[in-house]
């Protein structure tokens, strides 16, 4: 669905690149993970991809349409979720979602049915500019479904809402996934990428460092351990033992004939352990 070949961008129209020969192709119907901390580069290649920064050097295909050349039916096929909510605060929730539903040339969700979908029902006929934060990322999330996107960019969905409302979204996400949507999804939030992503990818000072599945990156350069929680009369021990050294391993056989042990838990690098072991920065 999305080709990304030697794309570079540049504010400064010099070698300052925001952006540096990125290459990366998405799948129909993958959720990947565009991973960074804040100027990192993850905006500049969203925007360049939905059309709000120009194309300057490379080559990006949307459902092999070039985006040089955006049609109707290109932006007909794409839904946006800000991170920053972008809305008309004099009007209301449902006017917002009435107002911009008018903008595509192909059929459109009820407003109604995507405001409960995000919990917003009650305040559909309230002004957007008395929402709450949480309640204007919500909007914003609900406003990208409008065209049922077979392409849909969500920029830090989570983002500032309560673990309920950031759960449901996360249920959508995944709906939307099962239905066929291929999603580009730019956060630095590891634990929401991990959850959720197909494939990611580390971009760093505007580089890709690298791609693959969460899985396969903790076996990469995760350490094989297990946590084993185990009784030594009335005191409860926590040991950390490595499956690979042949002293742990011993360790452990001895424990589980002794039929102590009360947890035990493997133990894997998460994504942000891996970035930092990667890059060398971490994700603030």
């Amino acid at each position: 669905m999305i080709k990304v070949k030697n794309l570079y961008h540049s504010y400064t129209n010099d070698t300052a690149y925001a952006v540096e020969d990125i290459s990366f192709d998405i799948g129909k119907g993958e959720i990947f993970g565009f991973l960074g901390p804040s100027g990192a580069g993850k905006s500049t290649t969203q925007k360049i991809l939905i059309g709000l920064l120009p194309l300057q050097k490379g080559d990006v295909s949307i459902a092999g349409m070039d985006i040089r050349k955006p049609t109707e039916e290109m932006f007909n096929l794409i839904g946006v979720s800000f991170e920053q909510p972008n809305l008309y605060k004099k009007l209301t929730g449902l006017e917002n979602l009435e107002f911009y539903r008018k903008m595509f040339s192909v059929p459109t969700e009820d407003p109604m049915k995507l405001l409960k979908m995000v919990g917003l029902e009650q305040a559909a006929k309230k002004r957007a500019g008395g929402y709450s934060k949480g309640m204007m990322q919500r909007l914003v999330f609900a406003r990208s479904m409008l065209n049922t996107p077979k392409m849909w960019f969500l920029d830090e969905p989570t983002s500032g809402l309560d673990p309920t409302t950031a759960s449901q979204i996360k249920e959508i996400i995944w709906q939307k996934r099962k239905d066929g949507a291929t999603i580009f999804l730019t956060t630095h939030n590891m634990h929401i990428a991990d959850e959720l992503c197909d494939r990611v990818a580390f971009i760093h000072d505007g580089r890709i460092e690298l791609i693959d599945s969460p899985r396969n990156l903790k076996l990469k350069y995760g350490e094989k351990m297990v946590q084993v929680e185990h009784r030594m009369g009335e005191i409860l021990k926590k040991e950390y033992l490595s499956i690979v050294e042949e002293k742990d391993r011993q360790r452990l056989n001895q424990l589980i004939s002794q039929g102590t042990i009360e947890t035990m838990h493997s133990q894997e690098a998460t994504l942000e352990e891996i970035f930092i072991k990667v890059t060398g920065r971490g994700l603030k």
